[in-house]
């Protein structure tokens, strides 16, 4: 089969793979779409996204396609040409965090596209606990779409709302897009985006942002109950700590480096009982996504700018395609 694999850091290579035989209990899916995420750009820089990289390796962790081959065990009731999303997250079910029921801590997860072979390619083999069928009013380009949605669900899944809440997204790439959509829909009092790129304005006030602000270039006092930090830079997760109100709550999502410090005054989070969480990949939030997808409560086809062919991809994470992308999907098919 044709892959674009990670041969080492900074290195993309198109290759023939052989056919890798199923496991008893796996189901092999045929690709449809593939998603672009910044984890794969971290991975092929040689930084750690939900793991270490293990090369070389398919990458590729958002992922739709059709059912091609069931394993000799799979007690799913899923059956060939049905159409599928998948969870790449695979924990080991065993240790303490697995046994808590919190296995995104898993100490021993594995990641299809990180610690084993990905979509970035015709074909891929996935335990069958990690695949999910789709309705038929989904389209497989917006299924590939459901895993980075269902990383933003388990984050909301964190937080308290409450009708009289607003809420500040820091960030207007497509993940602060989808805290927006979703957050606009729940039912809170305002939704505000902070944001850099004044092309994004009309889409986010589209999507349900109540205010746009750009933080260099307005002075922007507003506190707010909720906070999603979306981006990863320290700077915007000190804004993030300043924007929260008295009892504020604090959701930092975007991904940081792994040696970068913030300052944060202690006082702050004594007296104005600040809450300070993270949200790390996405446990029991795929069928929720797909239902969110589905019933386009989230409609994520608009989000994604650009449609991809594979041997694109090595331009794209190396940084030469010189068109600005917020998301971009490879079509395999």
């Amino acid at each position: 089969m044709k892959a674009l694999v990670l041969t080492k850091k900074e290195h993309l290579k198109l290759q023939e793979l052989p056919d890798v035989p199923l496991k008893s209990h796996e189901i092999k899916v045929k690709v449809n779409y593939v998603g672009v995420c910044g984890t794969d750009k971290h991975l092929y820089q040689g930084l750690p996204g939900s793991g270490e990289a293990n090369m070389p390796v398919v990458l590729g962790h958002e992922i739709s396609g059709v059912v091609k081959q069931l394993g000799s065990e799979v007690n799913s009731p899923l059956k060939i040409g049905d159409r599928v999303a998948i969870d790449p997250n695979i924990p080991c079910g065993f240790c303490q965090y697995c046994q808590e029921g919190r296995p995104q801590l898993c100490e021993h997860n594995q990641a299809i596209g990180v610690t084993r072979h990905g979509g970035m390619a015709e074909f891929v083999n996935v335990p069958e606990s990690n695949v999910f069928r789709i309705p038929d009013s989904l389209s497989l380009k917006a299924a590939a779409m459901v895993e980075p949605v269902s990383c933003a669900v388990h984050g909301l899944d964190e937080l308290i709302m409450k009708p009289h809440y607003t809420a500040l997204v820091i960030g207007d790439g497509f993940i602060g897009q989808i805290f927006t959509a979703i957050l606009a829909k729940s039912g809170l009092k305002k939704v505000d985006v902070s944001g850099r790129n004044p092309k994004k304005v009309d889409l986010l006030r589209k999507i349900g942002a109540t205010e746009v602000f750009n933080p260099e270039k307005e002075q922007h006092d507003e506190t707010y109950d909720i906070v999603i930090e979306c981006v990863g830079y320290t700077g915007t997760q000190e804004q993030a700590i300043a924007s929260a109100r008295r009892g504020g709550q604090i959701l930092m999502f975007g991904v940081s480096g792994s040696d970068d410090l913030i300052k944060i005054n202690s006082y702050d989070i004594f007296f104005k009982e600040l809450t300070i969480k993270g949200a790390f990949i996405n446990p029991h939030a795929m069928l929720d996504a797909i239902q969110l997808i589905a019933e386009k409560r989230l409609d994520v086809e608009p989000l994604i700018t650009h449609e991809m062919r594979l041997e694109d991809i090595p331009d794209v994470l190396g940084g030469t395609i010189d068109y600005k992308i917020t998301k971009a999907v490879i079509r395999m098919d």
